[in-house]
């Protein structure tokens, strides 16, 4: 391979790197906005996480059961709000 071949042909890899990269289907703007039910269900799903974690940790004795029961209540009121709006929003 020549010179001039190997140029060309980095030239040409070089353009199809940028345009594969830059493509609009690739393109972070044009993936579907997510909805505030969306966020809603994903932040439902963390808060079930966070209290399963919450549950273990105190098992394990890891929390003294006066931060456990506060940190319960705190989580439990959160996604009983969480849960209204969910419902909320579904029915309109």
């Amino acid at each position: 391979m020549t010179e001039t071949q190997g140029f060309v042909a980095g030239v040409l890899l070089l353009i199809a790197v940028f345009v594969y990269t830059f493509w609009p289907e690739n393109s972070f703007a044009s993936q579907r906005q997510k909805t505030r039910l969306d966020y809603l269900l994903e932040r439902k799903d963390q808060l079930y996480e966070n209290l399963r974690d919450l549950n273990f940790e105190f098992k394990a004795g890891k929390y003294p059961e006066e931060d456990f029961k506060a940190q319960r209540e705190q989580l439990e009121n959160e996604t009983a709000r969480l849960l209204a709006e969910i419902e909320h929003l579904q029915q309109a």
